[in-house]
């Protein structure tokens, strides 16, 4: 598997129908797909498919064999895994995400595009039922907050700031998007954390945080800091396109 990072250059795809909304239940079975990385809901992960569990995976998903077409996703604690026998090699908090469209290749290979739906966290692995992992799994969702007001405003300001400074630094203009005036709260953190190259822990810390106001204050202060790295350092991170190998080491596929 390679996690395809240049988000301006889209796949040509077959597209797939959108699944109808499942209800939340308490917990659930889902297909796992570990990899390097965090997947922050409401983001986008094209993938390049060629292990062939993950190709049945896949096979499956397009079918509708597996529900909804949902699969979870969640970060290896070590780069070194290769192979996942239990609990304690996987991060607890994962990120599920939805098949939008797939496009086989002709040796069996699929180019894919998911989007990234709803946080869960792992009660239970089994590894010899199917090709692929599959978890039992508890939906997580944001601690209720009261009306911020103002605060929350203003913190969005400094947050949003902090992002365009990063950006305008690490990318060119046309390899980031300042997230939608009207973007929600709850999700602003991780639109804004998308674009970022930003640490394995950092982005899973993001993951972890139930409370909307302290995820988008962790957001802010990080952001700050990777842009002060940059200014400190007088260099930049290489531009998405040339990322794409980013999770090929530590891959399962």
């Amino acid at each position: 598997m390679t996690i395809l990072r240049r988000r301006r250059s889209p796949l040509t795809v077959e597209p797939v129908t959108e699944p109808e909304s499942e209800s939340d239940a308490t917990t659930t079975l889902l297909p796992l797909f570990p990899l390097q990385t965090v997947l922050l809901p409401g983001t986008k992960l094209p993938l390049h498919i060629f292990e062939p569990r993950y190709r049945q995976l896949t096979a499956d998903l397009v079918s509708g064999t597996v529900p909804g077409r949902e699969f979870g996703v969640v970060a290896l604690r070590s780069s070194l895994t290769r192979e996942v026998r239990g609990l304690d090699q996987l991060y607890e908090i994962g990120c599920s995400t939805v098949l939008r469209e797939a496009k086989r290749l002709p040796d069996g290979r699929f180019d894919v595009v998911t989007q990234a739906q709803r946080r869960f966290r792992l009660t239970d692995l089994d590894c010899v039922s199917a090709p692929y992992m599959i978890a039992s799994v508890e939906w997580v969702d944001d601690d209720p907050v009261a009306p911020a007001g103002d605060m929350a405003e203003r913190l969005a300001v400094v947050a949003r700031t902090a992002h365009r400074r990063y950006c305008e630094t690490a990318w060119r203009s046309d390899d980031w998007n300042a997230p939608e005036a009207d973007t929600e709260l709850a999700e602003l953190a991780y639109q804004l954390a998308a674009d970022c190259l930003l640490p394995l822990e950092d982005r899973q810390r993001l993951l972890e945080e139930r409370h909307p106001l302290r995820r988008l204050r962790i957001a802010c202060r990080l952001l700050i800091r990777e842009a002060g790295f940059l200014d400190t350092l007088g260099a930049v991170p290489l531009p998405p396109g040339e990322l794409t190998d980013l999770g090929k080491p530590a891959s399962l596929n």
